[in-house]
């Protein structure tokens, strides 16, 4: 059982704790609608082939190609329609020579036909047909198997699953996919001083938005998330609410309550409880807390909104993303020059809100560094991450970039 702590995480440390909190999700078939943005767990193997017959590609008309060689729009070759062929249709009679077959886009191929005529070099005829162009073997033909050939592997183990994915199984006929399940994430705001957005704003109180932003978060990844009404500073209530709600959730996110002051709710009710309260060499950020309640994992987050936002991006999301089975679980970095020079605090890493132009060559800071500037994390697509122990960046020197776009 932990209990408050003096350890000290860098950043990376840190990640590598809370990931160890959420071991790989359980795996679950869930139908294709609900599998968009989630991972497969097992490789798809094809049942039928794709396209499953010979069809044709346009709409137009059946031919033997050697039957309309040298037709041109002066001297167009005609020759008797003798079956139409809708998409669909089953009971395809093979191609006589010196005969056409009308037929729509994705019908099968009747036998003996080896090219398609598309109806806009024709006259549209139902009885005759004029072609006015040659057409060479093989045109405007889609061959069983051209794309996929039935028992091979069509999406492998590990695939985010995407609308082309998802396509793709659908047209082999997988109906359902297996996925790991979604995490199920409880987030719950602290602090007496919060009220409900929409609400009116008495004097010495804010507005709550954490759990608004910490769900959307979630919820982006692939999760599922609950919001608990946020609760006062009060130990036996801040209990009752995981109490209530802990059931089969995978993820406690709190914000609020773990810094060295008085009435911080959630260092009070959860020390000694499974939950250590710790510090990351960060800037903003630095007192976090991780555990276990129970079979519950549990990360508390800094109340301040870009501490909690930035939190979730560095330490949370990564996990969620690795419980999922997703193997690329950071966001894409880049390096670009600095437009401004900018200070930071010994012995911590610095992240500033920042947007960088369109050929990623030079990045603006946004705002300052304070933690309650949330509208510069909201006009932000990246962040500067300013290592341990570089006190200083000039205008111009490269700073690595963490983009959130």
């Amino acid at each position: 059982m932990a209990n408050t702590s003096k350890r000290t995480f860098s950043p990376e440390e840190y990640r590598a704790e809370i990931a160890a909190l959420l071991p790989p999700l359980p795996i679950e078939s869930r139908p294709l609608a609900d599998c968009l943005g989630l991972v497969l767990a097992a490789d798809v193997v094809a049942d039928v082939s794709l396209p499953p017959f010979d069809n044709s590609a346009m709409d137009g008309y059946a031919v033997r190609a050697a039957d309309v060689a040298g037709a041109t729009d002066d001297s167009p070759v005609t020759l008797p329609v003798a079956d139409d062929i809708p998409a669909g249709r089953t009971d395809v009679r093979p191609l006589a020579r010196g005969t056409a077959h009308r037929i729509m886009t994705g019908a099968p191929l009747p036998p003996g036909a080896d090219a398609v005529v598309q109806v806009e070099l024709t006259d549209g005829g139902t009885e005759t047909v004029a072609i006015r162009a040659e057409v060479a073997a093989g045109l405007h033909l889609r061959r069983i198997g051209e794309d996929v050939v039935a028992g091979t592997v069509v999406l492998r183990s590990g695939t985010v699953l995407r609308p082309p994915q998802l396509g793709l199984a659908a047209a082999v006929g997988v109906g359902a996919l297996p996925v790991r399940r979604p995490p199920r994430v409880l987030v719950l705001s602290t602090g007496s001083e919060l009220v409900a957005a929409g609400e009116p704003l008495p004097p010495g109180h804010i507005y709550e938005s954490n759990s608004v932003l910490l769900a959307a978060a979630v919820r982006e990844v692939g999760g599922e998330a609950t919001v608990l009404r946020f609760v006062p500073d009060d130990v036996d209530q801040f209990r009752a609410a995981i109490a209530e709600h802990a059931g089969d959730a995978d993820l406690l996110i709190t914000s609020g309550g773990v810094s060295a002051g008085a009435y911080e709710v959630v260092k009070d009710a959860l020390t000694g409880h499974g939950v250590e309260f710790v510090r990351v060499t960060m800037q903003p950020g630095g007192p976090q807390g991780r555990g276990r309640v129970g079979g519950l994992a549990v990360v508390t987050l800094p109340g301040n909104p870009v501490s909690a936002a930035l939190s979730f991006e560095l330490f949370v999301r990564p996990a969620l993303l690795g419980a999922l089975g997703h193997t690329a679980v950071g966001r894409p970095r880049a390096r670009a020059r600095s437009a401004t020079a900018m200070a930071s605090p010994a012995n911590r890493t610095q992240y500033r809100r920042a947007r960088h132009d369109e050929g990623l060559v030079e990045v603006m800071p946004v705002g300052g560094p304070g933690s309650h500037l949330l509208a510069s994390f909201a006009a932000s697509n990246c962040l500067i991450e300013i290592p341990d122990g570089v006190g200083q960046v000039r205008a111009g020197d490269e700073v690595e970039l963490i983009l959130l776009d």
